[in-house]
């Protein structure tokens, strides 16, 4: 009896010193919360440097100048020295009730409007068609992206000339015939902006159509095939399966179209230029900030419409984000989530 107690007595010593300190013990769980943190540091700290470089020229070359146009349009300055006279929100008070301000707003949100009405349609179709199989679709493909690439100083200069009353469209028309349909194509208002118009989308529709020629590209052929074999027509393919699809193409395109067109100047102002502009109806607010800031020496009015027009624009696209963008944005953030 004393032997089987002493026996249980060691073995309890023994149990006692293997599980205290001096013996040898079972390994520690590893700090899943510790490396979790350190991984999470670690990648804001590789995100923080690889875009420190875009970050710091976005606000040099984007917030910088925005705040300081915002500055100077509480002045009445003229270009040089430090602005002194201060008038507060006059400047923009006089914008938003001006007339001609409120006439060359109204041809901007016209040549937004008509820009997606008539180039995304046509866009649309011309893509179907080269995502075809036909003969010289490379060429076709590259003529029409040829007049994206080529400056807009060069397209305004060419158009100038050749709308004008004794340029080469009238006398093309004279010559085949067509003479009583010529016209003045650039100063008559009922025309100049459908002239223009006609400009925009051959300067811009090879951009469209490569964009939309991306997205058919990516929609796989086993749906178009799968929708044949149960019976489908070309065009309820095309409605049911192609547009759906395409969907998020189209409304990154309609938006860089929207932005692009609210901020329109060049090509009016190579072939109008800041006076005929206003009395063809082809005015726009980037011209209006030409005539009424910089060519009329006010350069603190200047700036008041450059931050109105920067203020609409961004509303706009805001506004285009919540409401159109995004099921896309949403889609992009859950897939990255989930990666």
């Amino acid at each position: 009896m004393s032997d089987t107690l002493g026996t249980d007595a060691a073995y309890g010593r023994r149990s006692q010193g293997t599980s205290g300190a001096g013996g040898p013990s079972a390994p520690p769980a590893p700090p899943r919360a510790a490396s979790r943190r350190r991984g999470r540091a670690k990648m804001r700290l590789e995100i923080a440097v690889l875009s420190a470089p875009a970050i710091l020229v976005f606000l040099a070359f984007v917030i910088f100048p925005v705040a300081l146009a915002a500055y100077y349009g509480f002045y009445r300055w003229h270009g040089y020295g430090a602005p002194t006279d201060w008038v507060g929100l006059n400047n923009y008070r006089l914008i938003l009730t001006d007339p001609a301000f409120q006439q060359v707003l109204k041809h901007s949100f016209m040549i937004m409007g008509l820009s997606l009405v008539i180039q995304g349609p046509l866009a649309i179709g011309l893509a179907l068609l080269l995502n075809q199989k036909i003969r010289g679709r490379s060429v076709i493909r590259v003529l029409i992206f040829v007049p994206y690439i080529i400056s807009e100083v060069i397209v305004g200069t060419g158009w100038s000339l050749m709308a004008q009353s004794d340029g080469a469209i009238n006398d093309l028309l004279a010559h085949i015939g067509l003479g009583a349909l010529q016209a003045d194509w650039l100063s008559d208002p009922k025309l100049a902006i459908w002239t223009l118009m006609a400009i925009i989308t051959w300067k811009y529709i090879g951009f469209a159509v490569i964009l939309m020629l991306a997205g058919l590209q990516s929609i796989p052929e086993e749906l178009f095939e799968a929708a044949a074999i149960d019976g489908a027509s070309y065009w309820q393919i095309q409605r049911r399966i192609t547009l759906p699809l395409l969907g998020p193409t189209i409304r990154i395109w309609a938006f860089l179209s929207i932005i692009g067109s609210l901020q329109l100047f060049d090509l009016v102002y190579i072939i109008w230029g800041q006076y005929v502009s206003g009395t063809a109806g082809t005015s726009t607010m980037a011209i209006y900030m030409l005539a009424q800031g910089r060519n009329a020496g006010n350069y603190g009015y200047g700036s008041a419409i450059a931050v109105v027009m920067f203020l609409i624009s961004l509303v706009v696209a805001l506004i285009y984000q919540r409401f159109v963008l995004r099921r896309d944005l949403r889609g992009a953030v859950t897939e990255g989530a989930v990666g």
